[in-house]
């Protein structure tokens, strides 16, 4: 209780005095240097690690480290003459971050302080970078921004992303861009799972950054660096690594061309040999697919020309039975036609039979009554009845005949002289429009004779145009000639 009660103290007292108005910037730092050193050495000379963590999370929620935060990213016009001071307050920030529990306010710790805190690491490197004398001062900050992104891996992208780190990439030195990659290094082999708690996105970042120093930088320890990166990224991400290491085209003839007998031949050759396997594996993928897509294509083939030709069958089996059905629907037809005329003719005859036998058998039962001596003036008279019937049916038959050509013959001359007609019409009014056109006044020519312009008015005209030609001789022909003709209105 004691301890805990000193740890309280010691925060309120440091956060009374942060309150004044009258402190600068190098006092701030140098009170909350000493500040976070006593609070931290007290917490740690405890037996258990609660006390850190119970002193960090009090910085927190007291609004300590949200103090340091804003003093990092103060502008380098009011951090001159303090750069030691500035380093360390920077190593004591980032140690303070890493192992609290803010409870409660876990989302605003997450999202506005440890971006904030970040980012005035980063913005603190950038300026300790363009001093060669504060060498060491900038290794301690990238140790702490280190520190801080192996034990919240979430700001990696930020880290990578960020405009300060991209003025530090930017860097020619060999010794900051050696710093840079042994720092990832660093992390990655300390922290096991930093890379596999990574995104796509911040993994492409990182190894975009030990790619582009590859391509830009020609220092072999930068070089090493970069190649022993690219492998440990390799060798922790697996699967997952290759298909993100292949968007690089080119990688491969690089390292062959211009990091080939560097002192680390060993390490280049593995790198070229994961790529290559991972070119061997598309090229495999890529050729299994397309086997897999051509047995599709010829399964689909297959299976359509098989469909189409089992259609064809069923048409030309249904062509075949409907022919079939029409040949035999009409020879039964046929049949049954020939089968009624049969029935018919038969029939006619029989009643011919029948009505001729009925006459005979009236005409001998009227002969049988009929006297002796009047049967031969009967058969006479029936003789001469039988004539006139005759001879009325032909007459009937040649006057119709007779007729219909008459009607026919008359119809046809009436549609000749109809036909005569019209001719004679058209060729009529023919005549007439000729003779129209010939009578009728020919149009007077536009450029002939136009009305209102005489003889007497043309001479006039042409004086008009020599005493104009007259009076304006200083121009040239060739001038004139020039000109174009105006337009007509």
């Amino acid at each position: 209780m004691v301890v805990i009660e000193e740890e309280e103290a010691l925060v309120s007292e440091l956060q009374n005095q942060l309150q004044k108005e009258d402190l600068n910037p190098q006092e701030k730092i140098r009170l909350l240097n000493d500040g976070l050193s006593n609070a931290l050495n007290l917490a740690s000379v405890q037996p258990h690690n609660d006390g850190l963590t119970r002193v960090k999370s009090r910085l927190y929620h007291s609004g300590i480290l949200s103090q340091c935060a804003l003093t990092l990213s103060l502008p380098p016009s009011r951090l001159r003459g303090s750069w030691s001071a500035a380093a360390t307050l920077a190593h004591l920030t980032s140690s303070c971050c890493v192992g609290v529990e803010p409870g409660r306010r876990s989302e605003a710790f997450h999202q506005l302080l440890l971006p904030s805190v970040m980012d005035g690491l980063l913005s603190l490197a950038s300026l300790l970078m363009s001093h060669a004398e504060h060498v060491s001062h900038f290794k301690k900050v990238m140790d702490s921004v280190g520190w801080l992104v192996s034990a919240h891996t979430h700001l990696t992208s930020q880290v990578l992303s960020s405009i300060h780190y991209e003025q530090i990439q930017m860097c020619e030195d060999a010794s900051v861009c050696l710093l840079c990659m042994q720092l990832w290094i660093q992390i990655c082999t300390v922290s096991r799972g930093f890379l596999p708690s990574l995104t796509d996105d911040s993994i492409l970042l990182l190894l975009n950054e030990a790619v582009g120093q590859l391509a830009v930088m020609s220092d072999t320890a930068v070089g090493g660096a970069s190649i022993k990166l690219i492998l440990l990224m390799a060798s922790q991400l697996g699967f997952r690594f290759r298909p993100l290491l292949m968007s690089f085209k080119g990688l491969d003839s690089l390292l062959l061309k211009d990091w080939r007998g560097r002192g680390f031949d060993q390490d280049i050759d593995q790198l070229i040999e994961v790529i290559q396997s991972e070119k061997d594996a598309r090229k495999s993928q890529v050729s299994s697919e397309r086997e897999r897509a051509a047995c599709l294509i010829q399964a689909a083939w297959r299976s359509y020309r098989t469909r189409r030709r089992v259609k064809s069958l069923n048409r030309a089996v249904s062509a075949l039975q409907r022919r079939y059905r029409a040949q035999r629907r009409q020879q039964q037809q046929q049949k049954e036609a020939k089968q009624w005329e049969e029935e018919l003719k038969y029939q006619v005859c029989l009643r011919r039979q029948r009505a001729r036998r009925e006459f005979h058998q009236k005409q001998r039962r009227l002969l049988q009554l009929l006297p002796p001596d009047q049967v031969q003036a009967y058969l006479q008279e029936c003789e001469r009845r039988a004539a006139v019937k005759i001879q009325s049916f032909w007459r009937g038959v040649r006057d119709r005949r007779h007729y219909h050509n008459t009607v026919r013959k008359a119809l046809k001359e009436r549609r000749m002289r109809q036909q005569a007609a019209r001719t004679l019409q058209r060729a009529v009014r023919r005549f007439l429009e000729k003779r129209r056109m010939a009578k009728a006044r020919p149009l007077d020519l536009l450029w002939i004779g136009q009305k209102g312009l005489t003889d007497s008015r043309r001479a006039e005209l042409k004086q008009q145009v020599e005493e104009y030609i007259t009076v304006h001789k200083m121009l040239r022909p060739s001038v004139l000639s020039r000109r174009p003709w105006p337009r007509p209105s």
